[in-house]
């Protein structure tokens, strides 16, 4: 049996355009929001439970405790079977306490030193407040002797004591101050934060390991930091770097800095072609302008004295200087 062709007729139906086709979803070409920057700053802001500081504090507590009794009664035995020996033990203990006290110390005094730099924030702040001459020279006299030891502000500090009897307005006299003692040290500091902002965005750009950017963000944030506290004169050690860097992000959490707007993009538009060309490009150009945007709220935090009006660094001038000669832009 024999079955004859069927004819359908599609002349009532419209015709299809290709050019009426939805686009196909550019995924490569999607914004890049700087991931691993985003959970280094959250990590970093996170404060721990009330639970989990009682649970690390009991947990020190026992496990010195512990390791007190153990060290006890092993130069306790050694002594009773070898006088000499257990003697030689018990020395070497001694002077781990005492370099261990002696580093505790240390921390305390820079933890001092950090406390006079917002010490004297709080007072030039206050002084602007209520337009006080009075204070502002008295401000102006503890700024000096706290850069007494450094001779990177020898010469301003010489200018200002020259100048400072010129002028009679409290606000003109802090902006003295800034721009003849604390220039030089903002110099020194952005280009602490260009570099940082240069090494995060290699890292992200180069190295394809997982975590490997978040954890570059981290330590190259947390020295960062550090170093831009040593450069005001805000000496820390492992706990003063760990305070700062956690009130840095949680400012940065907090006002959402961390967050990639407008103003991002547009300081990244001239490394658009690369971050179109790799998608690890574009995260590295993100990472690289957030750690800027660290730096410059690690500056306002560690200065001595407020920016005055125009003197701020703005992130997006650092991130172009960073950044200038990693991707071409």
């Amino acid at each position: 049996m024999t079955r004859g062709s069927i004819l359908i007729d599609l002349e009532e139906q419209p015709a299809l355009n290709v050019q009426d086709a939805a686009p196909v979803p550019d995924f490569a070409s999607s914004v890049p929001k700087g991931q691993a920057m985003q959970l280094a700053a959250r990590m970093g802001a996170r404060k721990p439970s009330r639970l989990a500081r009682w649970f690390w504090t009991l947990l020190v507590g026992l496990v010195t405790a512990v390791v007190w009794g153990a060290a006890w009664n092993f130069v306790a035995g050694l002594l009773a079977r070898s006088p000499l020996l257990g003697w030689a033990i018990a020395g070497l203990g001694t002077a781990f306490l005492l370099v261990t006290l002696a580093m505790l110390l240390r921390e305390l005094a820079r933890f001092a030193r950090l406390r006079r730099v917002d010490q004297l924030r709080s007072m030039a702040d206050l002084a602007v407040a209520n337009r006080s001459l009075h204070a502002a020279r008295d401000v102006v006299d503890r700024l000096d002797r706290f850069y007494s030891d450094r001779s990177e502000t020898g010469w301003g500090r010489a200018r200002l004591s020259e100048r400072r009897g010129e002028v009679i307005d409290a606000d003109a006299l802090l902006e003295l101050a800034e721009v003849e003692v604390l220039a030089p040290l903002d110099q020194m500091a952005q280009r602490e934060v260009e570099a940082a902002a240069r090494q995060v965005a290699a890292v992200t750009a180069l190295v394809p390991l997982a975590m490997a950017d978040v954890v570059a963000a981290l330590v190259a944030n947390m020295r960062m930091i550090r170093r831009v506290a040593e450069i005001y004169g805000g000496r820390v050690g492992t706990l003063g770097n760990w305070r700062l860097f956690r009130a840095v992000m949680t400012h940065m959490v907090t006002t959402g800095a961390v967050a990639v707007g407008d103003d991002l993009i547009g300081t990244l538009a001239g490394g658009g072609a690369l971050a179109k060309i790799s998608r690890r490009f574009g995260e590295g150009l993100v990472n690289g302008a957030l750690t800027a945007r660290v730096g410059v709220a690690a500056m306002n935090v560690c200065r001595p004295l407020p920016y005055s009006s125009g003197r701020a660094p703005k992130a997006s001038g650092l991130v172009k200087r960073a950044l200038m000669g990693l991707f071409d832009a």
